[in-house]
């Protein structure tokens, strides 16, 4: 029988080795695997290369792992934003490696290493710094960039429903990256806030199939301290 429910965090993120890959999805705020992220601060891998949309916000999260100093390369899109000091401070005194990556880049590298294209040429950033050393072609009259595929040892995110199959279904702006990054790392972790029986799922909402997960945890949704639910997109 296939049931892919974890109850242990800890258990789960025991495969993540020092110098792995890893993707963790969210956008900003939103869709951010937060148990995932104090769960492998606590596991102690080192020399993490992370994978995610920007490089922290505030002292929590993302930025609390950045903190621990675990992590020896971020790939991003947005790695400054008015409270990312955490990063600011690692990168301006040389404790970080940063590569910048537009943002539609980000996604479709994922999407290519899930797809198995070896490489594809896109338009975003000809001309640019972030095209440097890289090589170029023009095609049909229009330049283009060659890009390769982001892999991912492990991914970490965020899911609404789940099943033991590992099917998941995702809360609005909480989908962001986590289907790509499914699809693009060797093992994939999910939180969901609901764990739901087989066939409760609509098969035309299942975002991310089964296939590409291994590890389904449930978690409860955080309190606010007005006392009631935040639900976290």
């Amino acid at each position: 029988m296939i049931n892919k429910i974890s109850d242990s965090i800890a258990e789960s993120l025991s495969r993540v080795q020092d110098g792995s890959t890893v993707l963790i999805g969210g956008f900003g705020t939103a869709g951010i695997p937060a148990a995932l992220i104090d769960g492998l601060i606590a596991q102690g891998a080192r020399d993490l290369t992370v994978v995610n949309n920007n490089a922290g916000n505030g002292d929590t999260g993302l930025a609390a792992l950045l903190k621990t100093g675990a992590v020896r390369k971020i790939i991003c899109s947005f790695p400054r934003q008015v409270d990312s000091y955490v990063f600011d401070e690692l990168y301006r005194s040389g404790k970080i490696e940063l590569e910048v990556v537009p943002q539609g880049n980000l996604a479709e590298r994922m999407r290519a290493a899930g797809a198995g294209i070896g490489a594809f040429f896109c338009p975003t950033a000809y001309g640019t710094e972030l095209a440097a050393g890289k090589e170029t072609r023009e095609i049909n009259g229009k330049h283009y960039v060659l890009e390769y595929p982001i892999y991912g040892d492990v991914a970490l995110i965020k899911a609404e429903q789940g099943d033991r199959w590992g099917n998941l279904t995702y809360r609005k702006a909480a989908r962001n990256f986590g289907p790509v990054m499914a699809t693009a790392a060797k093992y994939t972790i999910a939180t969901v806030h609901e764990i739901v029986e087989l066939g409760q799922l609509d098969p035309e909402a299942v975002v991310t199939p089964g296939i590409y997960v291994n590890q389904v945890i449930k978690i409860e949704r955080v309190a606010t301290q007005a006392g009631g639910f935040k639900k976290a997109a």
